[in-house]
């Protein structure tokens, strides 16, 4: 107790009458990268965030100098674990793949994976309105006109010299009689206005007829679908939901990993921003991703677009990187946990997570 209490008084600023001094004389390389509110880098090179402040502080209370470098999340691990960084600074989670490659200090942050979905605010016409201009609905329409097309073509190339009365009026106009004709006989309407005479283009014409019962109740379905959908519940609720849908993700992050291992079929974006904006163009059903970043971003930039689902899965533990052997590991795991629990660090959170 005499020497915990002694090491206590060592780095802390309430209990220590004296800042401790650098470790060593050289200037530390702290690797960072953009990943609020963890990290975020301003207009004029500076850093802040959950993770930059709570550094800042605990350099000035161990009198360390220190610079940062950005770089991607993979450089991150890579410079830690060969010792070309002294530590790593950022929206880090601590996981057993990565504890095999460098050390972590205790957590300073814990929180969960979380979901984004479309927010479905909008009312009555608005919404069937944005079910019709889907991504996934004018795909289907985009495959059922080209559907027509073949189709069209086909019979064009088939009675344009022997029934030119009904196909054969010039290129445009035949293909538009061949597409017509190819509408009309997928919609069963029969109008008799045309009909193929050629052996090669009746034996066209009972390909599509049949083809065409399985193509109209498959378009049938995606209007109702389009309607309907408006009116119920949303199709994610939570994780368990996910597999029945299209998600998306960041690649090499530890939602990549969750989806992975729970064999999900999912996206990778560049950027968590990226896939946001993908889920509002319809591409994506959710996106799935570390529940804080989610929440900053939506109150920062996507606002009434997007909505973070209720529920919190696959636990995450905030922590910094660090050479395996660090010296600096045990003063800093001294350190953080007395941090956490001041009223400082609850304004740090609430100034950059709004709570």
């Amino acid at each position: 107790m005499v020497l915990a209490g002694a090491a206590l008084l060592a780095f802390h600023p309430a209990w220590g009458s004296e800042k401790r001094t650098p470790q060593s004389g050289r200037k530390l390389i702290i690797g960072t990268r953009e990943a609020p509110p963890f990290s975020m880098k301003a207009e004029d090179g500076s850093w802040q965030g959950l993770g930059i402040d709570l550094w800042r502080d605990m350099a000035e209370e161990m009198n360390l100098d220190y610079e940062f470098r950005e770089m991607g999340i993979q450089a991150l691990i890579t410079g830690v674990q060969e010792k070309q960084l002294d530590a790593a600074v950022a929206a880090l989670t601590i996981t057993a793949r990565r504890e095999k490659l460098v050390d972590f200090t205790h957590p300073f942050y814990a929180s969960g994976l979380g979901i984004a979905v479309r927010a479905e605010s909008k009312g009555g016409w608005n919404r069937i309105f944005d079910r019709f201009l889907s991504y996934t609905f004018i795909r289907i329409v985009a495959s059922l006109a080209l559907s027509l097309l073949v189709v069209g073509v086909l019979i064009w190339l088939f009675e344009r010299k022997g029934n030119p009365g009904q196909f054969g009026r010039g290129f445009f106009r035949g293909i538009g009689a061949g597409f017509w004709w190819a509408a009309v006989t997928m919609t069963t309407v029969g109008y008799g206005d045309k009909s193929p005479t050629s052996l090669p283009g009746r034996l066209v014409a009972m390909v599509w007829m049949f083809a065409s019962v399985i193509t109209i109740s498959s378009f049938t379905a995606a209007i109702t679908t389009a309607l309907t959908l408006t009116r119920l519940e949303p199709a994610i609720r939570g994780p368990e939901d996910l597999v029945r849908s299209h998600v998306g993700t960041v690649p090499g992050s530890t939602s990549e990993t969750y989806l992975a291992e729970n064999w999900i079929s999912h996206k990778n974006y560049p950027a968590l921003p990226d896939g946001l904006h993908a889920l509002i163009r319809g591409e994506v059903d959710a996106v799935v991703y570390d529940v804080p970043i989610l929440r900053y971003l939506k109150q920062t930039q996507f606002g009434e677009d997007i909505d973070i689902l209720p529920v919190t899965f696959e636990d995450q533990y905030y922590g910094i990187a660090l050479p395996v052997g660090s010296r600096l590991r045990e003063p800093l795991n001294q350190f953080i946990p007395e941090y956490i629990r001041q009223k400082g660090w609850q304004d740090i959170l609430f100034q950059h997570m709004g709570r």
